[in-house]
C-alpha cells in the first residue's frame, strides 16, 4: 500500500515537472514549513480541547498530516531510503535507549536518566 502510494506522489509530480523543485533540502524543509502549519491547527487549543477538535481543526489536521506525510515519503524515495524499515530500525535503537524499566511513565530524555549505583 505504501509503495502504491510513493508511486502516485510520483506520478503527481512527474506530470507537473516538479522533481526539478524536489531536491532532499528543498524536501526537508517542506516538512518543516507543512509540521509548522499541523501545530498552528493546534497552537491557541488548551490540552483538553486538542483531544476533541472540531471538525474544522480535525478536517486541517488530517490535511497538514498528508502534506507532512506526502513530504516525507518524497525524502526517503529520493534518498533511497525504506520508510517503515527505517522506523522499524529506529523502534529498535528507542527500545536500547529507553527501557521500560527505566522509561516507563517518565518524560525525561534518555540522556537525563540517571545511573543508580
Amino acid at each position: 500500500m505504501l509503495d502504491k502510494l510513493i508511486d502516485e506522489i510520483k506520478k503527481f509530480n512527474g506530470e507537473r515537472d516538479w522533481d526539478q523543485y524536489h531536491s532532499p533540502k528543498n524536501l526537508a524543509t517542506c516538512v518543516l514549513i507543512e509540521a509548522g502549519e499541523l501545530a498552528e491547527v493546534f497552537q491557541w487549543l488548551t490540552e483538553e480541547e486538542s483531544w476533541k477538535p472540531g471538525s474544522k481543526a480535525l478536517e486541517d489536521a488530517q490535511d497538514e498530516i498528508a502534506d507532512v506525510f506526502i513530504y516525507l515519503l518524497n525524502l526517503a524515495d529520493k534518498l533511497g531510503i525504506e520508510p517503515v524499515e527505517a522506523s522499524r530500525r529506529k523502534m529498535l535503537k528507542n527500545a536500547d535507549k529507553y527501557p521500560v524499566d527505566t522509561a516507563r511513565g517518565s518524560r525525561l530524555k534518555y540522556t537525563d536518566f540517571v545511573e543508580e549505583t
